[in-house]
């Protein structure tokens, strides 16, 4: 019997309770219940409904604006470009733990863009980017036509993803480092002597080796691409051009800050949660089966 009797093993099993318990209280304080105040909200209506009980009509009118329906498009945009925004840093952060030449300078320069402001990146592809910027003078000398890569409805979404992937894959790089750390060295050195070449090496002793972190970087950045671009939406296009770059939470501002509609604002936050939800639920049990089938 440990020590103390009953009551001191009693006391050991609620330990870590009574530990994690403020971190919980907490959790539940500032995000559950303003979740749960969130969905209430958006079943109650806008201007002259104010408050009162309006079912799913603010939903029934995300499905009919097309603007919605535009930034739930690229949201699937965003779930197909997915799998380049992980691969871009768990290559490079390979190329550094197998210690290519000049590995010490690559971890700075590649984590550099992830201590700038979204603002500060916006504005300087602006710039690189503009009808008449450097690219598209590099590229007519090239004998290449200008590229409109921000005023092409069927071109900006992508100009704005690569320019997110570009400036947060630093922190994603830190990640992957952190996981080689755990990683058995013997397996890269038996794929070696058994004359193993890089993709083999990556794809059957790299990928199962750092499963877990693969998940998580692919649900921090999928969580990121959907929440953390508004910065870059608001300088780069404003949403535009035609609404074409559009996301659940630039429409989200939209409503809530320029139509005055927090109502509507709310249930388009509550199909962002339910996607997101969805998406990294998805993910992660695509990627455990992936591990247990290597």
């Amino acid at each position: 019997m440990p020590i103390g009797g009953p009551h001191g093993a009693r006391a050991e099993r609620l330990a870590p309770f009574v530990l994690v318990a403020p971190a919980v209280l907490i959790i539940v304080a500032l995000r559950l219940w303003p979740l749960v105040l969130g969905v209430n909200f958006s079943f109650t209506g806008d201007g002259e409904r104010n408050g009162m009980p309006v079912g799913f009509d603010n939903y029934a009118e995300l499905l009919n604006d097309p603007l919605f329906r535009t930034a739930l498009g690229n949201v699937g945009l965003l779930v197909l470009l997915l799998p380049v925004a992980v691969a871009i840093p768990g290559l490079l952060a390979t190329f550094i733990y197998l210690r290519v030449p000049g590995h010490r300078l690559f971890r700075g320069v590649y984590f550099f863009p992830a201590v700038l402001s979204p603002v500060i990146v916006g504005a300087i592809f602006n710039l690189m980017l503009g009808f008449d910027g450097p690219l598209n003078t590099a590229l007519g000398q090239l004998g290449l036509g200008p590229v409109d890569w921000l005023g092409d409805p069927g071109l900006a979404m992508f100009t704005v993803v690569g320019v997110h992937i570009w400036a947060t894959f630093g922190m994603a790089l830190v990640v992957f480092l952190a996981g080689f750390s755990t990683l058995d060295a013997a397996l890269l050195d038996a794929a070696r002597m058994d004359g193993a070449s890089l993709p083999q090496t990556v794809w059957h002793v790299v990928v199962p080796g750092l499963s877990r972190t693969i998940q998580f970087v692919f649900v921090t950045t999928m969580i990121g691409m959907l929440t953390s671009m508004f910065g870059l939406l608001y300088v780069m296009t404003s949403g535009g051009p035609e609404g074409s770059t559009y996301l659940p939470e630039f429409y989200v501002w939209i409503q809530q800050g320029q139509m005055n509609r927090p109502a509507l604002a709310s249930a388009a936050s509550t199909v962002l949660f339910l996607i997101m939800l969805v998406v990294g639920i998805l993910q992660v049990a695509v990627l455990r089966r992936a591990g247990r089938e290597d």
